[in-house]
């Protein structure tokens, strides 16, 4: 004779069982799968849209000689001759290729030293260390025009500080700063560390601060002075600051551009590669063609410190 024993009420049934099992694999909700979905695909479409389309498109464009007018058609496409155009029979493209390169040794040799350089001293707690970091970070935050109107103002020939401040203006020995083809570009180079070396002081500055402090002490313990603990301890534990530096450095010496540009609209001696994109494509030249070739040449030399830096970070996390 078997008793059956009542159900608890607090006890689980089958399904109830089942629907949990299946419950615990739909932990979002039909209106969170929908806000992930337009948090994911909101930015994919802005990124396709304003990034990598414009940039198919210039690598079409390279091929064909059109001039921004109406559609292109099979006419349009002359193959290579844009780049043979480029690299044998345009005056222009190798001065502007080498200021460009000169623009980078510039500030990766100068500017950025300089500006790691004053890092290390504001590092040391110095009075009125805050006073110090405001002045040179002040550039940072004017845009690049602003910062060619500034300095457009300080090398005038007669009436700019500079000459008058070295007596030239009376001596009457006027030096012409932006209009000597020969001299130009350092100027505009001046002006151009003029904000790169607070950017980079101020990002050294944040990696200096998280360096552990127990590093110093043991080095300055083993008799090292503060020369050798930061070349032989402090700047190999900084590396990925370092590498973060290195990119941007070449990225702003490749998209230098604005400052050039407001000066003499990047003529007779400060002709770079971003330059001649803006004069051949959106001028009244109007060889949109060829300018997406000098593009494409200037993406492909920018894709260097990018993958130098995404492979260091990948190499970092695995």
């Amino acid at each position: 004779m078997t008793s059956s024993t009542p159900a608890r009420e607090d006890s689980p049934r089958a399904g109830d069982l089942a629907g949990s099992r299946q419950g615990r694999y739909h932990v979002l909700t039909r209106y969170d799968r929908r806000i992930l979905i337009l948090m994911v695909g909101v930015p994919l479409l802005l990124d396709v849209a304003l990034i990598w389309w414009p940039t198919l498109s210039s690598v079409l464009l390279s091929f064909t000689n059109w001039d921004g007018v109406g559609p292109v058609t099979a006419q349009n496409f002359i193959g290579l001759k844009n780049y043979q155009f480029m690299f044998t029979g345009y005056t222009l493209f190798w001065p502007a290729f080498l200021h460009n390169v000169i623009w980078l040794a510039w500030l990766a040799f100068i500017a950025t030293p300089l500006g790691m350089f004053f890092a290390v001293l504001l590092d040391r707690d110095l009075r009125g260390s805050r006073l110090y970091q405001s002045v040179f970070f002040l550039p940072v935050v004017l845009s690049l025009v602003i910062v060619g109107f500034i300095w457009e103002l300080q090398f005038s020939p007669t009436e700019g500080f500079i000459n008058n401040a070295f007596g030239l203006v009376k001596s009457g020995n006027i030096i012409d700063w932006l209009g000597n083809p020969r001299i130009n570009l350092f100027a505009i180079l001046v002006a151009a560390s003029w904000r790169h070396v607070g950017y980079i002081m101020v990002i050294y500055l944040a990696g200096l601060k998280s360096v552990d402090p127990t590093l110093r002490e043991a080095a300055k313990v083993d008799g090292a002075n503060e020369i050798q603990t930061f070349f032989r301890v402090i700047f190999p534990v900084m590396a990925p600051i370092n590498v973060v530096i290195a990119v941007i450095t070449a990225i702003e010496a490749l998209r230098a551009f604005d400052i050039a540009f407001i000066i003499n609209q990047g003529k007779n001696g400060l002709e770079l590669l971003s330059i001649l994109i803006t004069n051949n494509s959106i001028s009244e030249a109007s060889l949109v063609g060829f300018g997406s070739a000098i593009a494409v040449v200037l993406l492909l030399i920018s894709l260097g410190p990018i993958i130098v830096f995404l492979s260091r970070v990948m190499r970092t996390q695995s």
